[in-house]
């Protein structure tokens, strides 16, 4: 089974990868059920946006990317404050490791102060939003709600559904038709796609 390690973080935004997550780890509309773990700084509980309280699976030494195929990370006010040092580092060694990243909203600031952005296209919120972090890496900004580039998704914070289907459409767990449909069942309310969803 394959397995996706999940950065969690104090204040990490819970809705940002709902969609992606619920996808991979049941397979619903897939095929290929995934092993979902969790990664924290250390192993104690931390608090998210939305106030669930996760334990992390692992702590974020012990993580070896080989061992997974595919790193998410999540917006989160650690981000905006400059922080999440550790877990951009993290992200490197999975990019080093040609195995994919996904960041959507502030972890795409992480990822922009640690140089990861530079020579890649990608998208956050807005372009003002990254040039703050004093990257550079603005001439490969994308105004799209999501941007696949390589083994790099990004995402804006008003796009989870897309970040979804472009994270599946990049491991090539559903053909363009499928993901047309999820897109149409999950951003425009389209009942019209479902069956396509599911067949």
């Amino acid at each position: 089974m394959r397995t996706v390690y999940v950065a969690v973080y104090e204040t990490w935004a819970d809705w940002e990868i709902g969609h992606l997550l619920v996808e991979l780890r049941t397979g619903r509309f897939t095929g290929v059920p995934w092993t979902v773990v969790t990664v924290g700084e250390t192993v104690e509980p931390v608090v998210t946006m939305g106030g669930m309280r996760i334990v992390p699976d692992v702590a974020l030494a012990d993580v070896e990317p080989d061992e997974g195929d595919l790193l998410v990370l999540a917006g989160s006010g650690q981000w905006d404050d400059g922080r999440g040092d550790e877990f951009a580092k993290l992200a490197q060694r999975f990019l080093d490791a040609g195995i994919p990243v996904a960041a959507i909203c502030g972890a795409t600031a992480g990822l922009a102060r640690a140089g990861l952005l530079d020579e890649r296209k990608h998208t956050s919120a807005v372009k003002e939003y990254l040039q703050a972090t004093g990257y550079q890496g603005s001439d490969n900004y994308v105004d799209e709600r999501a941007v696949v580039d390589g083994d790099l998704i990004t995402a804006g914070p008003d796009s989870p559904v897309q970040f979804a289907r472009a994270t599946l459409q990049r491991l090539g767990l559903a053909d363009d038709r499928k993901l047309d449909a999820y897109e149409g069942v999950f951003h425009r309310a389209d009942p019209s796609a479902y069956p396509i969803l599911v067949g």
